[in-house]
Protein backbone atom coordinates (compact mmCIF):
# COMPACT_ATOMS: atom_id res chain seq x y z
CA UNK A 1 0.00 0.00 0.00
CA UNK A 2 1.34 3.96 -0.84
CA UNK A 3 2.22 6.01 1.79
CA UNK A 4 -0.84 8.45 0.24
CA UNK A 5 -2.92 5.17 0.69
CA UNK A 6 -2.15 4.67 3.98
CA UNK A 7 -2.36 8.10 5.23
CA UNK A 8 -5.70 8.63 3.81
CA UNK A 9 -6.90 5.11 5.37
CA UNK A 10 -5.57 5.89 8.83
CA UNK A 11 -7.58 9.46 8.63
CA UNK A 12 -11.21 7.26 7.64
CA UNK A 13 -10.62 5.14 10.51
CA UNK A 14 -9.89 7.61 13.13
CA UNK A 15 -12.49 10.19 11.80
CA UNK A 16 -15.46 7.52 12.11
CA UNK A 17 -13.93 6.14 15.13
CA UNK A 18 -14.01 9.69 16.73
CA UNK A 19 -17.21 10.15 15.49
CA UNK A 20 -18.64 6.81 17.69
CA UNK A 21 -17.41 8.28 20.62
CA UNK A 22 -19.42 11.42 20.33
CA UNK A 23 -22.33 9.65 19.29
CA UNK A 24 -21.95 7.42 22.70
CA UNK A 25 -21.42 10.70 24.49
CA UNK A 26 -24.73 11.86 23.55
CA UNK A 27 -26.57 8.97 24.21
CA UNK A 28 -25.11 7.79 27.41
CA UNK A 29 -26.07 11.04 28.75
CA UNK A 30 -29.42 11.03 27.20
CA UNK A 31 -31.07 7.37 28.57
CA UNK A 32 -29.08 8.02 31.80
CA UNK A 33 -31.01 11.43 32.54
CA UNK A 34 -34.28 9.52 30.67
CA UNK A 35 -33.53 6.37 32.94
CA UNK A 36 -33.80 7.49 36.24
CA UNK A 37 -36.92 10.17 35.69
CA UNK A 38 -38.74 7.24 34.53
CA UNK A 39 -37.52 4.13 36.87
CA UNK A 40 -37.01 2.35 33.38
CA UNK A 41 -34.71 -0.46 34.13
CA UNK A 42 -34.80 -0.75 30.39
CA UNK A 43 -33.75 2.37 29.68
CA UNK A 44 -31.18 2.70 32.34
CA UNK A 45 -29.91 -1.04 31.10
CA UNK A 46 -29.55 0.76 27.75
CA UNK A 47 -27.70 3.41 29.53
CA UNK A 48 -25.10 1.30 30.62
CA UNK A 49 -24.92 -0.58 27.75
CA UNK A 50 -24.18 2.70 26.06
CA UNK A 51 -21.86 4.06 28.60
CA UNK A 52 -19.67 1.05 27.69
CA UNK A 53 -19.72 1.71 23.91
CA UNK A 54 -18.83 5.07 24.89
CA UNK A 55 -15.55 3.14 26.70
CA UNK A 56 -15.27 0.67 23.73
CA UNK A 57 -15.37 3.45 21.38
CA UNK A 58 -12.68 5.35 22.86
CA UNK A 59 -10.50 2.39 23.09
CA UNK A 60 -11.26 1.92 19.05
CA UNK A 61 -9.72 5.28 18.58
CA UNK A 62 -6.69 4.21 20.49
CA UNK A 63 -6.24 1.14 19.05
CA UNK A 64 -7.42 2.74 15.23
CA UNK A 65 -4.08 5.36 16.12
CA UNK A 66 -1.91 2.46 17.19
CA UNK A 67 -2.43 0.04 14.70
CA UNK A 68 -1.26 2.61 11.82
CA UNK A 69 2.09 3.23 13.10
CA UNK A 70 4.72 1.57 11.16
CA UNK A 71 6.71 -1.12 11.85
CA UNK A 72 9.80 -0.63 14.45
CA UNK A 73 12.57 -2.81 15.88
CA UNK A 74 10.39 -4.24 18.41
CA UNK A 75 7.16 -4.59 16.71
CA UNK A 76 8.16 -5.85 12.76
CA UNK A 77 5.00 -7.08 11.50
CA UNK A 78 3.73 -3.58 12.61
CA UNK A 79 1.03 -2.57 15.20
CA UNK A 80 -1.88 -4.38 13.26
CA UNK A 81 -2.98 -6.31 16.36
CA UNK A 82 -3.90 -3.71 18.57
CA UNK A 83 -7.39 -3.67 16.88
CA UNK A 84 -7.60 -7.70 18.01
CA UNK A 85 -6.59 -6.91 21.51
CA UNK A 86 -9.14 -4.09 21.88
CA UNK A 87 -12.03 -6.40 19.86
CA UNK A 88 -11.25 -8.35 22.80
CA UNK A 89 -11.40 -5.55 25.32
CA UNK A 90 -14.49 -4.77 24.31
CA UNK A 91 -15.93 -8.10 24.65
CA UNK A 92 -15.15 -8.37 28.35
CA UNK A 93 -17.09 -4.72 28.72
CA UNK A 94 -19.80 -6.31 27.00
CA UNK A 95 -20.39 -9.66 29.27
CA UNK A 96 -19.49 -7.11 32.15
CA UNK A 97 -22.82 -5.03 31.50
CA UNK A 98 -24.93 -8.71 30.79
CA UNK A 99 -24.00 -9.55 34.50
CA UNK A 100 -25.43 -6.44 35.78
CA UNK A 101 -28.51 -6.07 33.72
CA UNK A 102 -29.54 -9.96 34.52
CA UNK A 103 -29.09 -8.76 37.98
CA UNK A 104 -31.00 -5.89 37.96
CA UNK A 105 -33.94 -7.17 36.55
CA UNK A 106 -34.32 -11.02 38.25
CA UNK A 107 -34.56 -8.48 41.04
CA UNK A 108 -37.47 -6.38 39.99
CA UNK A 109 -39.54 -9.77 38.66
CA UNK A 110 -38.59 -11.35 42.06
CA UNK A 111 -39.05 -8.65 44.19
CA UNK A 112 -42.42 -7.78 46.17
CA UNK A 113 -42.41 -4.45 45.84
CA UNK A 114 -41.49 -3.88 41.86
CA UNK A 115 -40.36 -0.16 41.16
CA UNK A 116 -42.89 1.85 39.10
CA UNK A 117 -42.06 2.49 35.50
CA UNK A 118 -42.97 6.01 34.42
CA UNK A 119 -43.64 4.86 30.18
CA UNK A 120 -43.90 8.79 29.28
CA UNK A 121 -43.11 10.35 26.12
CA UNK A 122 -39.72 11.15 27.11
CA UNK A 123 -38.74 7.11 27.58
CA UNK A 124 -40.58 6.16 24.13
CA UNK A 125 -38.29 9.06 22.51
CA UNK A 126 -34.91 8.44 24.07
CA UNK A 127 -35.17 4.98 22.65
CA UNK A 128 -36.21 6.26 19.10
CA UNK A 129 -33.39 8.32 19.59
CA UNK A 130 -31.11 5.62 20.45
CA UNK A 131 -32.30 3.83 17.49
CA UNK A 132 -31.62 6.80 14.90
CA UNK A 133 -28.23 7.31 15.60
CA UNK A 134 -26.90 3.30 16.37
CA UNK A 135 -28.64 2.76 13.08
CA UNK A 136 -26.42 5.61 11.66
CA UNK A 137 -23.11 5.19 13.33
CA UNK A 138 -23.70 1.01 12.70
CA UNK A 139 -23.47 1.60 9.07
CA UNK A 140 -21.03 4.25 8.84
CA UNK A 141 -18.57 1.85 10.67
CA UNK A 142 -19.39 -1.23 9.01
CA UNK A 143 -18.85 0.79 5.67
CA UNK A 144 -15.07 1.89 6.91
CA UNK A 145 -14.48 -1.52 8.68
CA UNK A 146 -15.46 -3.54 5.61
CA UNK A 147 -13.25 -1.40 3.08
CA UNK A 148 -10.06 -1.47 5.35
CA UNK A 149 -10.56 -4.97 6.81
CA UNK A 150 -10.18 -3.32 10.30
CA UNK A 151 -11.71 -5.60 13.05
CA UNK A 152 -11.16 -2.75 15.55
CA UNK A 153 -14.44 -0.95 13.82
CA UNK A 154 -15.88 -3.75 13.04
CA UNK A 155 -16.55 -4.36 16.81
CA UNK A 156 -17.61 -0.81 17.22
CA UNK A 157 -20.53 -1.54 14.65
CA UNK A 158 -21.45 -4.70 16.34
CA UNK A 159 -21.60 -2.78 19.43
CA UNK A 160 -23.64 0.31 17.85
CA UNK A 161 -25.61 -2.72 15.48
CA UNK A 162 -26.43 -4.66 18.96
CA UNK A 163 -27.75 -1.31 20.42
CA UNK A 164 -30.43 -1.09 17.50
CA UNK A 165 -32.07 -4.54 18.20
CA UNK A 166 -31.79 -4.05 22.19
CA UNK A 167 -33.63 -0.29 21.91
CA UNK A 168 -35.98 -2.55 19.94
CA UNK A 169 -37.04 -4.53 22.74
CA UNK A 170 -36.75 -1.94 25.20
CA UNK A 171 -39.65 0.06 23.12
CA UNK A 172 -41.71 -3.12 22.87
CA UNK A 173 -41.28 -3.43 26.82
CA UNK A 174 -42.45 0.45 27.54
CA UNK A 175 -45.14 -0.44 25.22
CA UNK A 176 -46.51 -3.64 27.72
CA UNK A 177 -45.89 -1.13 30.92
CA UNK A 178 -48.04 1.57 29.01
CA UNK A 179 -50.69 -1.07 28.25
CA UNK A 180 -50.66 -3.10 31.79
CA UNK A 181 -53.76 -0.88 33.22
CA UNK A 182 -55.67 0.20 30.46
CA UNK A 183 -56.05 -4.10 28.90
CA UNK A 184 -56.47 -4.85 32.93
CA UNK A 185 -53.42 -7.36 32.23
CA UNK A 186 -50.99 -6.36 35.43
CA UNK A 187 -47.89 -9.07 34.18
CA UNK A 188 -47.23 -6.17 31.32
CA UNK A 189 -46.26 -4.64 34.05
CA UNK A 190 -43.03 -6.25 34.32
CA UNK A 191 -42.37 -6.43 30.96
CA UNK A 192 -39.71 -3.71 31.20
CA UNK A 193 -37.80 -5.77 33.16
CA UNK A 194 -38.60 -8.75 30.79
CA UNK A 195 -37.13 -6.29 28.38
CA UNK A 196 -33.79 -6.21 30.23
CA UNK A 197 -33.25 -9.74 29.96
CA UNK A 198 -33.68 -9.56 26.32
CA UNK A 199 -31.00 -6.71 26.04
CA UNK A 200 -28.78 -9.41 27.83
CA UNK A 201 -29.29 -12.29 25.99
CA UNK A 202 -28.72 -10.49 22.46
CA UNK A 203 -24.96 -8.38 24.13
CA UNK A 204 -24.45 -12.15 25.68
CA UNK A 205 -24.48 -13.78 21.95
CA UNK A 206 -22.97 -10.97 20.09
CA UNK A 207 -20.11 -10.69 22.61
CA UNK A 208 -19.38 -14.63 22.32
CA UNK A 209 -19.34 -14.15 18.61
CA UNK A 210 -16.81 -10.84 18.82
CA UNK A 211 -14.82 -12.86 21.45
CA UNK A 212 -14.26 -16.34 19.22
CA UNK A 213 -13.05 -14.13 16.24
CA UNK A 214 -10.84 -11.67 18.58
CA UNK A 215 -9.29 -14.89 20.55
CA UNK A 216 -8.64 -16.60 16.70
CA UNK A 217 -6.94 -13.36 14.91
CA UNK A 218 -4.94 -13.14 18.19
CA UNK A 219 -3.68 -16.50 17.90
CA UNK A 220 -2.79 -16.12 13.82
CA UNK A 221 -5.74 -18.74 13.07
CA UNK A 222 -6.76 -18.30 9.01
CA UNK A 223 -9.33 -19.54 6.92
CA UNK A 224 -8.35 -23.22 5.12
CA UNK A 225 -10.10 -21.44 1.96
CA UNK A 226 -7.81 -17.71 2.09
CA UNK A 227 -4.66 -20.92 2.43
CA UNK A 228 -5.81 -22.52 -0.84
CA UNK A 229 -6.51 -18.98 -2.42
CA UNK A 230 -2.95 -18.37 -1.77
CA UNK A 231 -1.06 -21.99 -3.31
CA UNK A 232 -3.52 -21.80 -6.07
CA UNK A 233 -2.72 -17.61 -6.98
CA UNK A 234 1.09 -18.50 -6.29
CA UNK A 235 1.42 -21.54 -9.26
CA UNK A 236 2.70 -18.35 -12.26
CA UNK A 237 4.30 -19.44 -15.25
CA UNK A 238 7.83 -20.80 -14.13
CA UNK A 239 6.13 -22.35 -10.75
CA UNK A 240 6.53 -26.30 -10.70
CA UNK A 241 5.01 -26.52 -7.37
CA UNK A 242 4.05 -24.80 -4.45
CA UNK A 243 5.20 -25.53 -0.90
CA UNK A 244 4.62 -24.72 2.70
CA UNK A 245 2.01 -21.90 2.76
CA UNK A 246 1.38 -19.33 5.75
CA UNK A 247 -0.95 -16.50 6.06
CA UNK A 248 -0.92 -14.61 9.55
CA UNK A 249 -3.47 -11.52 9.53
CA UNK A 250 -2.68 -8.62 12.14
CA UNK A 251 -5.19 -5.41 11.97
CA UNK A 252 -5.79 -5.12 8.33
CA UNK A 253 -2.82 -6.55 7.02
CA UNK A 254 -1.97 -9.89 5.61
CA UNK A 255 1.39 -11.66 6.03
CA UNK A 256 1.98 -14.27 3.55
CA UNK A 257 4.96 -16.47 3.26
CA UNK A 258 5.32 -18.97 0.55
CA UNK A 259 7.65 -21.88 -0.77
CA UNK A 260 7.68 -22.40 -4.42
CA UNK A 261 9.76 -24.94 -6.56
CA UNK A 262 11.80 -23.79 -9.58
CA UNK A 263 14.06 -24.86 -12.01
CA UNK A 264 17.75 -24.91 -10.75
CA UNK A 265 19.31 -23.26 -13.73
CA UNK A 266 16.94 -20.19 -13.72
CA UNK A 267 19.18 -16.38 -13.54
CA UNK A 268 18.25 -14.45 -10.95
CA UNK A 269 16.68 -11.94 -13.08
CA UNK A 270 14.13 -14.50 -14.05
CA UNK A 271 13.62 -15.43 -10.33
CA UNK A 272 12.87 -11.96 -8.97
CA UNK A 273 10.23 -11.71 -11.95
CA UNK A 274 8.41 -14.93 -10.97
CA UNK A 275 8.67 -13.47 -7.24
CA UNK A 276 7.19 -10.08 -8.21
CA UNK A 277 4.41 -12.05 -10.38
CA UNK A 278 3.50 -14.54 -6.99
CA UNK A 279 3.43 -11.08 -4.81
CA UNK A 280 1.26 -9.47 -7.39
CA UNK A 281 -1.24 -12.40 -8.09
CA UNK A 282 -1.51 -13.29 -3.93
CA UNK A 283 -2.20 -8.94 -4.03
CA UNK A 284 -5.36 -9.85 -5.70
CA UNK A 285 -6.70 -12.56 -4.07
CA UNK A 286 -5.74 -11.25 -0.49
CA UNK A 287 -6.26 -7.74 0.09
CA UNK A 288 -3.30 -5.69 1.98
CA UNK A 289 -1.14 -8.80 1.62
CA UNK A 290 2.60 -8.36 2.25
CA UNK A 291 4.09 -11.47 0.76
CA UNK A 292 7.56 -13.25 1.04
CA UNK A 293 8.28 -15.83 -1.43
CA UNK A 294 11.22 -18.29 -0.83
CA UNK A 295 12.29 -19.86 -4.21
CA UNK A 296 13.53 -23.47 -3.98
CA UNK A 297 15.46 -25.22 -6.81
CA UNK A 298 14.13 -28.53 -8.17
CA UNK A 299 16.01 -31.75 -7.86
CA UNK A 300 15.12 -34.09 -10.87
CA UNK A 301 14.35 -37.43 -8.22
CA UNK A 302 12.97 -35.63 -5.00
CA UNK A 303 9.99 -33.34 -4.63
CA UNK A 304 9.09 -30.12 -2.02
CA UNK A 305 8.74 -31.67 1.44
CA UNK A 306 4.70 -30.28 2.15
CA UNK A 307 3.74 -28.68 5.38
CA UNK A 308 3.06 -32.12 6.86
CA UNK A 309 6.49 -33.89 6.21
CA UNK A 310 8.07 -30.16 7.19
Amino acid sequence: MREEDHALMNREKRAVAISSVIAAVLLTSTKLVVGFSTNSLGILSEAAHSGLDLVAAGVTVWAVRMAGVPADRNHTYGHGKVENLSALFETVLLLGTCVWIVHEAVQRLTSEHSATVDASVWAFGVVVLSIVVDVSRSRALMRVARKYDSQALEADALHFSTDVWSSAVVLLGLVGVKLAQPLGIPWLSSADAVAALGVAAIVFVVSLRLARRSVDDLLDAVDPKEVEAVRAAAHVLGVSAVGETRVRRSGPDRYVDVTVLVAPDLELAMAHHIADNIERAVGAVVPRARTMVHLEPKEPESSMPTEAEA
